[in-house]
């Protein structure tokens, strides 16, 4: 299903069951206890389509996690100002999401003296997708107790888990002819010519790198805007997705977002009837690509997750619906 439609869907359902609670913003919502959105990467990249997101923000808010930053130098310096409403006057924001994703403070009490360490999340669970992809331990979690207080915005998105599952012989066939990855199958090229092979299908797929494994990604969410956040969240972690899957060689799958105190602020009510008046089917799923190489010059290689740049990101045939322009935030 398109995910502009199952995005519909979820708008339509708080209206229509929403109950109102207050909060800490003192801007009203109408929410919902628990809702879980799916989407399925074959079907194209999620982007809402019946309003426009600012795809740079997106992009750079996601790298910005991955640097490990506490701070919004970087998002201002390319043009970003999501995290400004949250930010004291320097731009620190305390230890949110780039802390606890790649520098996890622990402490060693195996010594008489304590030893202090740092856990880099996303290097783990790339290093356990590729020795241990069965592993139920392939998750990050950015709601670190010990150093809530000292966030200036907890974390809403609060943990994702990875799961894998292998590939049929089949499927991996599709992906060996469908990008040309080496000679027809049953056939070896021998001095520029092709010559009857004595090696299996599987054989042949292993050779020329054929992914073996699709990944799926679901994310957990305490607290959902979903007017103004949840477009965001869906495209951040199929960004992510993406990228896991680059990493490891396997095939991007579903993404799923468990979601919790689902809500639409009462100031937003307005442009969601607005929004649901638009025709969700009238644009297709835009496709994504990703520049996975860098080059020292004379030869390319691949590109680490904490390596990848904004212009490694290629959204293709994103037609869309028009914003509104100064829709107020809740903070």
């Amino acid at each position: 299903m398109q995910a502009t439609h199952e995005y519909h869907k979820l708008l339509q359902y708080i209206l229509d069951n929403g109950k109102t609670k207050t909060n800490r913003t003192g801007t009203g919502t109408k929410s919902i206890f628990d809702y879980k959105i799916k989407f399925d990467m074959e079907q194209g990249f999620p982007l809402i389509t019946t309003k426009k997101l600012h795809i740079k923000s997106i992009i750079h808010e996601l790298l910005w996690f991955l640097k490990g930053s506490t701070n919004t130098e970087y998002l201002k310096e390319n043009g970003v100002s999501i995290w400004d409403e949250w930010a004291d006057e320097n731009g620190n924001l305390g230890p949110v999401y780039g802390k606890q994703w790649v520098s996890w403070t622990a402490n060693d009490y195996s010594e008489i003296k304590i030893h202090t360490y740092n856990i880099n999340q996303i290097q783990n669970a790339i290093d356990t997708l590729k020795n241990n992809p069965d592993s139920r331990r392939i998750m990050v979690s950015a709601w670190n107790v010990g150093d809530i207080e000292q966030m200036a915005l907890p974390p809403c998105h609060w943990a994702f888990e990875l799961y894998t599952e292998e590939l049929t012989e089949a499927e991996r066939g599709q992906i060996f002819r469908a990008e040309a990855m080496g000679p027809k199958l049953g056939f070896d090229i021998v001095n520029g010519k092709p010559v009857p092979s004595k090696k299996t299908n599987t054989e042949h797929y292993n050779e020329y790198n054929v992914p073996s494994r699709r990944l799926h990604l679901k994310w957990h969410q305490r607290s959902v805007d979903t007017f103004l956040g949840l477009p965001f969240n869906i495209a951040s972690y199929a960004l992510l997705l993406h990228m896991f899957a680059q990493q490891t060689n396997m095939v991007p799958g579903t993404l799923v977002g468990d979601l919790t105190n689902v809500h639409i602020y009462d100031n937003h009510m307005e442009y969601v009837k607005k929004q649901l008046e638009r025709q969700y089917y009238k644009y297709k799923a835009p496709t994504l690509l990703i520049n996975g190489h860098d080059t020292d010059g004379k030869e390319y290689f691949p590109k680490g997750i904490f390596h990848y740049e904004y212009d490694d990101f290629d959204i293709q045939n994103y037609e869309y619906f028009p914003n509104w322009k100064n829709v107020p935030i809740a903070v």
